[in-house]
């Protein structure tokens, strides 16, 4: 069963012996961050630093001209990943016998929000979520698909992972965060996620609904939820809030804008890549979720990518909607977090392997090889040896 590693440019550059430990593990491939939003990740065996502080969405490699004159464009890292990070990375991963993929993060970038306020996602409240770009925007949906196929296709990448490629909502795991004292739920997650900005607006408009009526009725479905109603769960939840009509429109509109830039993101990369370069998506089989791993209608993507990459860190229940469309040679990659410090848990990763393949998964993706202990990489070195 093949297995593939996350991994930061910045776990691997200034740190000789990281190739070798990575290729040690037991994987025949790394998935290595090309584009990433800010983050605050820990280094533990880099003999110059044990904390990097990525203090905003970047590029970790130098872009071309194709941003020139443009609004709306990526931004180079700061010291954290300085020049052509990635490349430097990638090169000494591949010399250590490593098939190097690409990650991209794409719809979630707090820099792109807090420059141009009105790419962000507003709430029916009129709040913006300026980690969140509206992928409903003409502008905002170019600079993505660009950013895919430039991210994407790094010099000797043999594939890719587009992750954040959808719609982005309320949970951000922001620093510091302070959003958890009402338990939203499914329902309240979505109502709060529905954007109106003016392409989303007009988007309801299209689909019979009115812009402002439709936020006076999510907020008036939303009033229980911040009483503390417990949440029903999965979508009868969002239909016994706002009603079974215009929750079928909202998320109409929603599931066919983000079909649509998943569908242009995957073709320009294609485009861009040489011959069987391998374009995977980070997707969640529910179709109204949110977030990195954004809903996708299983059939659909599968027939559009490569493959998926599926969270399971609740567990492998979500592998299964993508087996049941799995077509031909189509990737369906169980992504199984080993960093017990973050609830994974790697002593039992043979026995999570070997339930997700029972589940339908052809692939397993470990999160993440930079930021686990000498203890945790050590029980997927076992664990990996005996799948």
């Amino acid at each position: 069963m093949k297995a593939s590693a996350f991994v930061y440019p910045w776990d691997v550059n200034g740190d000789p012996r990281a190739p070798g430990r990575i290729a040690a593990l037991g994987v025949g491939q790394v998935t290595l961050a090309a584009a990433y939003h800010s983050t605050r990740a820990l280094t533990p065996r880099h003999p110059r630093h044990r904390i990097v502080t990525a203090e905003h969405a970047a590029v970790l490699y130098p872009v071309d001209g194709r941003w020139d004159g443009r609004a709306l464009r990526p931004h180079p890292a700061g010291d954290w990943a300085p020049g052509d990070a990635y490349g430097e990375a990638a090169t000494a991963l591949a010399q250590a016998g490593l098939e190097v993929h690409s990650w991209v993060v794409l719809a979630h970038n707090s820099r792109l929000g807090a420059e141009h306020p009105d790419t962000s996602v507003v709430n029916a409240y009129g709040d913006r979520y300026p980690w969140a770009p509206c992928i409903a925007q003409p502008a905002t949906r170019a600079y993505l698909v660009d950013l895919a196929a430039e991210a994407a296709v790094r010099p000797g990448a043999a594939g890719t992972e587009l992750e954040s490629l959808g719609w982005y909502g309320l949970q951000h795991l922001h620093a510091h965060d302070k959003t958890g004292g009402v338990g939203l739920g499914e329902a309240g997650q979505y109502l709060m996620s529905l954007c109106f900005c003016p392409s989303c607006r007009a988007g309801y408009g299209e689909r019979g609904l009115d812009p402002d009526a439709l936020a006076a009725a999510v907020r008036t479905a939303l009033e229980p939820v911040w009483q503390g109603l417990p949440d029903d769960g999965g979508w009868a939840g969002v239909e016994k809030l706002l009603g079974a009509e215009p929750a079928a429109a909202t998320r109409a509109w929603r599931e066919a804008t983000a079909r649509s830039l998943q569908e242009e993101a995957v073709a320009a990369v294609r485009a861009a890549a040489p011959a069987g370069f391998q374009v995977l998506l980070h997707a969640d089989p529910v179709s109204f979720h949110v977030g990195a791993n954004p809903g996708v209608d299983p059939a659909h993507i599968l027939s559009v990518a490569d493959g998926v990459v599926a969270p399971c860190a609740g567990g492998p229940a979500l592998l299964t909607p993508f087996a049941e469309q799995r077509r031909d040679s189509a990737v369906i990659a169980a992504n199984l977090t080993v960093v017990s410090g973050m609830g994974g848990s790697p002593g039992t990763l043979a026995v999570d392997a070997a339930r997700a393949r029972e589940l339908g998964a052809t692939e397993i993706r470990l999160y993440h090889a930079g930021l686990a202990s000498d203890g945790d990489l050590e029980a997927v070195r076992e664990g990996l040896g005996t799948i």
